[in-house]
């Protein structure tokens, strides 16, 4: 991938802020057992300390977006490493205190909140090839998710979870030095579409918010029942690999360890993804990639074993895999001065309407069972194709004025 400087530490930065965007998210989930033994507190309420941080990661996102688009994204990326490493730090300090730990991992999730719309807005103005830039940015989040609960597991077996907020402390301060040693400069690159004349396609990125939204229902349902579904249907596996070990693996320890493979195959996904979307027209990619997924979600829903994990990679490689072709779409349908805020629009719509997955999953399971909850995710999917569709209708339509080629929005001037 050919990047002149400024790209370059535009990309590093941002992606090694995109990792700890999620691997910030992703360490009380390993923490909450040993938290409930030390707090002498029930898992149930220990799980519930971590509301605030959640809520706060989701709802601030077009704020954050709001401010970034007036002051700019460098100086919010400094309050985001600096404000999520003293959060961390203090929750190992207040780990003892329900009401302090409740403060301290609130403030993880209102700093950790920055990075999505500040982050790729920083991308799409200041990278000139953008759906691979993309594509190489999500790469780093996948591996956050894949990342926290090893890494924390690891410290709290050795020193605690007190330990591993420390390390999240100190991982998130090393990103200001890291903006130290490789200083950001916010400029402005004027290939990624017509909206890029200022005018921008409203139409087109308020049916691309609907699918966003419908994509963001797909991923947290999904993911939220992925460990428990394959514990439940993988029996199989489980007893292969339990056989081999001599007894000794839980069938927790299986399904968690396919999920992270599960996971890494997604990531996969989203680096052919930016290649893809550097290739071929977004509009079409998109499509395709949430087309396939209906097939495997339907699959999942019946399948058992080695053949569930199976469907569950290529499931999730074309749900994850559309990310760095949805986040260049929504470059090129919003004037670049509006960028840190379209990504927060998109990000509180997916993590914050697409928490409602949870709810879904909780009523389908409780009514119908737990395999048809995958079936429910496919007729989402159906819709969402629906809606892509009317995007791509919406945008090569005749208009008062020529519009510029939709197909050829992603394909980026290379100087």
């Amino acid at each position: 991938m050919s990047l002149n400087p400024s790209e370059r530490r535009i990309l590093v930065v941002t992606s090694f802020a995109h990792f700890l965007s999620h691997y910030n998210m992703l360490v009380f989930p390993a923490v909450v057992l040993p938290l409930a033994g030390s707090l002498h507190m029930e898992m149930a309420k220990v799980v519930g300390l971590s509301f605030w941080m959640y809520l706060l990661f989701g709802l601030t996102a077009l704020p954050w977006g709001i401010i970034g688009d007036r002051l700019g994204g460098k100086p919010l990326m400094l309050v985001m490493f600096l404000g999520a490493g003293i959060s961390g730090l203090l929750a190992a300090l207040f780990m003892d205190s329900p009401t302090g730990l409740v403060i301290a991992l609130a403030g993880i999730g209102l700093f950790s909140g920055i990075y999505h719309p500040i982050g790729l807005g920083l991308i799409s103005k200041g990278v000139g090839r953008l759906s691979l830039a993309m594509g190489y940015n999500a790469v780093f989040g996948g591996l956050g998710l894949a990342v926290a609960p090893l890494v924390t597991g690891v410290v709290t077996w050795m020193s605690g979870p007190k330990a591993a907020y420390v390390v999240l402390g100190g991982l998130n301060l090393l990103g200001l030095g890291l903006m130290a040693f490789m200083p950001l400069a916010e400029t402005e690159h004027t290939s990624h579409g017509k909206a890029d004349e200022g005018n921008g396609m409203v139409g087109a990125f308020l049916i691309l918010l609907v699918a966003m939204m419908l994509g963001g229902i797909a991923y947290r349902g999904s993911t939220v029942i992925l460990p428990a579904f394959l514990e439940l249907k993988g029996k199989g596996i489980y007893e292969a690999l339990n056989a081999i070990g001599g007894g000794k693996v839980s069938s927790n320890l299986v399904a968690t360890a396919v999920a992270s493979v599960v996971y890494l195959v997604g990531m996969v996904g989203q680096y052919v993804g930016g290649h893809v979307g550097e290739r071929y027209d977004n509009r079409y990619a998109y499509l395709v990639f949430h087309s396939i997924c209906i097939p495997a979600a339907f699959l999942i829903a019946v399948s058992y074993d080695l053949a569930l994990a199976s469907v569950c990679f290529v499931y999730f490689f074309f749900l994850l895999g559309m990310q760095p072709v949805e986040n260049t779409l929504v470059a090129s349908f919003t004037p670049r001065r509006l960028h840190h805020s379209a990504y927060g629009m998109k990000f509180i719509l997916t993590f914050g309407v697409g928490a409602l997955a949870v709810k879904m999953v909780e009523y389908i399971d409780a009514s119908w069972g737990i395999a048809a909850i995958y079936t429910a995710l496919g007729f989402v999917s159906i819709i969402l194709v629906a809606d892509v569709c009317l995007l791509i209708y919406w945008t090569s339509r005749p208009a008062g004025e020529p519009r510029h080629g939709v197909a050829t929005m992603n394909r980026q001037e290379i100087a």
